[in-house]
Order: C-alpha cells, then structure tokens, then sequence
C-alpha cells in the first residue's frame, strides 16, 4: 500500500471509480497518537495536457499562449473540519458525483506522449507551522459508456503487399521480388479485445530476418494558427522470427494496452488516433511496412 508518512502518523485514501458517476472511498487515518490538524480536504480534478515535440518548437509560437491544460472536472470537499483525530485507525468516508465542467466532456483515461489525460485526488491534511502537511494523491481511472452509434462494428480488411504496392519508393524495381497476403479481422476494434488476423509469405527471393507487429498512437494537438501530428511506437511485438517458410499461416493477435491506448477521439484541440504496422525485415536490414489506420471503440 503507497503512504506518505510522516513522524506521527500517515494518511491513505482509498477509492474506486463508481458505478453511477461517483467517486467513491475512505480517507483512512493511522497514528500512534492523537493529531491536531487545521482541515482535511479533498480535491478531484481532471484535465488535460497538451504539447508539442521538439521539432515543432518555434513553429507553432502561438500554441503555448492559446492552449492551456483543459480542465474537464474539478470539485473540493472538506472531508473533516479543524480538530484532533485520535490514536489509532480513523475512517473519513467520501463520494464526489463525476459531473464535468460546464460545457466540457469526460474524456477517458490516457498517457501519451503529447496529449495526456488524467483525473487525480488528492488528500490533504492541513498541520500547525511546527508540524508539516500531509499529503496523498491517488489516480483514478475513468471509462466512458459509449453511445450505440459507438459501438465496435466489425470491419474486415483482405490486404495483398507486392513492390509494386508500396509507398514512398522512388524506384520499385530494384526491391527484392515478394508476395505477402493476408487478412485483418477487423480494423474497427474493441479496446477490450484482441486485434486479431492472419499473415502468409507466399514467396520471396531474399531471406527474411523478423516479421513484426507494430501499434502506433497518432497525436495531433494545436489551435487555430495550426496543429502538429506526431507518431509515436506503443509496442512492437514479433510474429515471425527468422525465414519464415512460404505459404506459413501466421497468426496475428496482439491485446490493446490500458493508458497506452484509448478510443478513437476528435476534439477541436486534440485529437488521438491509431495505426497497426506490419513490418518485414529482410536479412540485409531492408523491410518493409504495410499501414492500416484503426478505430478503437470501448465496446
């Protein structure tokens, strides 16, 4: 269990993200004898946090002045006035309706690298200027029901990579000769679920070193004097080691991270997409890598 301690005593708060849109818990008080304190408080807060990479400082100058973190939820409770708690173990229970900002919306939990969303309590017990503060801060996750019109519809996608498929190459003609087919079974995704699907080298004159499975997160965020969009690896997992033998069906499976990942979102602000990369490398270290955008939706 995560505390901050401190020479009398230390303070926990415990929570669980409520069904109902509430936030309920404790604040569970230890000490080995009485505290004087100036207040417990309770604040929830959710925001979130936008940036820019480095190779996009000193494009967008106008970015920094215009966006700020947005705050989706913010709410203080006072969970005990001034007072002594006594020696032993003290219960504070508490509930926060999970009720957003005016004209804001609840977004769902998630860490990325530019766009960060995140709803945070915090615990604080005010103490006399001979004693210091106690402070905890604990992250609760948050899920948003979708909508009907939300909800994951399968969508299958047949793909065929050939030199001649590719693109961005200048001259096709002196890649290596190969055949790659194979199918996704769907690219509109349940985040709960695992994306799945089948790859096959039919053929190929070279011999191959990895086939991978690569999951990109698309981050745009910006404003009105324009927006930045960068992609960034979220995980990378090998499918196919070594020459794998022609006409092999290998199996795709790979389970959406939580934090990392998030459904598909579009704001005026921001916005947080995704993309599945099947990757070949040959064995002189060429490869080459067939895109497909995806839609994940909560269910």
């Amino acid at each position: 269990m995560s505390s901050l301690r401190s020479v009398s005593g230390y303070v926990d708060v415990h929570f669980c993200p409520a069904l109902h849109e509430k936030i309920t818990g404790v604040v569970l008080v230890h000490s080995a004898s009485d505290i004087k304190h100036d207040g417990i408080s309770l604040t929830m807060e959710g925001t979130v946090n936008l940036q820019l990479s480095a190779k996009n400082v000193g494009i967008f100058e106008a970015f920094y002045n215009s966006v700020k973190p947005i705050q989706l939820v913010s709410c203080v409770l006072e969970v005990a006035s001034p007072g002594k708690i006594p020696a032993g173990k003290t219960e504070m229970p508490f509930e926060f309706p999970l009720t957003p900002r005016p004209n804001k919306t609840l977004y769902e939990t998630y860490h990325g690298v530019f766009v960060n969303i995140q709803y945070l309590l915090r615990c604080e017990m005010k103490r006399s200027f001979l004693a210091k503060d106690l402070l905890k801060v604990s992250e609760f996750i948050v899920e948003c029901k979708p909508s009907a019109c939300e909800k994951a519809v399968p969508h299958p996608v047949n793909f065929s990579v050939t030199p001649e498929s590719l693109q961005n190459v200048k001259d096709k003609g002196r890649i290596h000769r190969f055949l790659v087919t194979g199918h996704l079974d769907s690219t509109v995704c349940c985040i709960t679920r695992p994306f799945t699907g089948e790859l096959i080298i039919q053929h190929c004159e070279v011999p191959i070193k990895s086939v991978e499975l690569q999951l990109v997160r698309v981050e745009t965020c910006g404003c009105a004097e324009g927006y930045a969009r960068d992609a960034t690896e979220i995980q990378n997992i090998q499918i196919g080691e070594g020459n794998v033998a022609c006409g092999l069906a290998i199996p795709i499976y790979m389970i959406f991270p939580r934090l990392f990942t998030c459904p598909t979102l579009s704001t005026s602000n921001f916005k947080v997409e995704f993309e599945v990369n099947i990757v070949i490398i040959f064995q002189d270290d060429h490869l080459i890598t067939e895109n497909f955008p995806v839609v994940l939706t909560r269910y």
